[in-house]
């Protein structure tokens, strides 16, 4: 007779995660990068985007379905392009501070636009950055034994949530084998830089803390002086 099949438990759960949410935001944030007014600067942000989408290719050939395996130049590239897009959104951050202050009329609401696209591209360059440093990055993350993982830099609610109502507590990381996917590290980061008191995800390392107060801050300014534009746009 044939052995019967043992079924697998939560720590045996395949945890890898599906490759295409974090692309089809990394292409938005560079469609909206490329798409600034040309006053930002037009030479630098082609040559920053066209840097990406070669650096995203290989990316892509590494894993192109789930993250199941990484080597050092995959995760040099992966790093290398959050680095590439980060620094140059943050160029985008200071040139849009300098001319909303100094612009005197923008009648046709360029700079407002522009600095949505500006504050959109922040949010996803932060999930990028959170994703990819949290616990080893996507892969280790998801291919790695729990108690063999690095430190988490992110504590999310599901880390915490065994001991609650069982309906609740089936979905825990330590009962479902739950990891944090680039959905949630992207609705960390939109939640850090919208609300005014901590997101229901925390982070944990110096490092983390240091990040999502920069990015706290930069996004507090983009508001602060969209608002201020608005309201003088208004009284015109």
């Amino acid at each position: 007779m044939p052995t019967p099949a043992v079924p697998k438990g939560p720590s045996d759960a395949p945890r890898t995660e599906h490759r295409w949410p974090a692309v089809g935001a990394i292409v938005f944030a560079l469609v909206l990068y490329a798409l600034l007014p040309s006053s930002f600067l037009p030479i630098v942000r082609y040559s920053v985007v066209g840097l990406c989408l070669l650096l995203l290719i290989p990316m892509i050939a590494t894993n192109p379905v789930r993250f199941a395996k990484q080597t050092k130049w995959s995760r040099g590239f992966a790093i290398g392009l959050t680095i590439v897009l980060a620094l140059a959104n943050h160029v985008a951050v200071v040139q849009l501070v300098i001319q909303l202050v100094q612009a005197q009329s923008d009648p046709a609401g360029t700079l407002l636009l522009a600095a949505l696209q500006v504050w959109l591209t922040h949010v996803i360059v932060y999930a990028l950055i959170y994703w990819e440093l949290d616990r080893g990055g996507p892969v280790v993350r998801t291919t790695v034994a729990r108690e063999k993982l690095p430190l988490a830099d992110i504590r999310f609610p599901q880390d915490e949530d065994r001991d609650t109502v069982i309906e609740v507590a089936r979905g825990s990381s330590v009962s479902s084998n739950w990891t944090a996917s680039f959905v949630d590290y992207a609705y960390f980061s939109a939640s850090n830089t919208m609300a005014f008191s901590p997101p229901d995800a925390l982070p944990l390392s110096s490092r983390a803390k240091i990040l999502t107060g920069l990015q706290a801050f930069v996004g507090f300014v983009i508001l602060v002086l969209v608002i201020a534009r608005s309201v003088s746009l208004l009284g015109q």
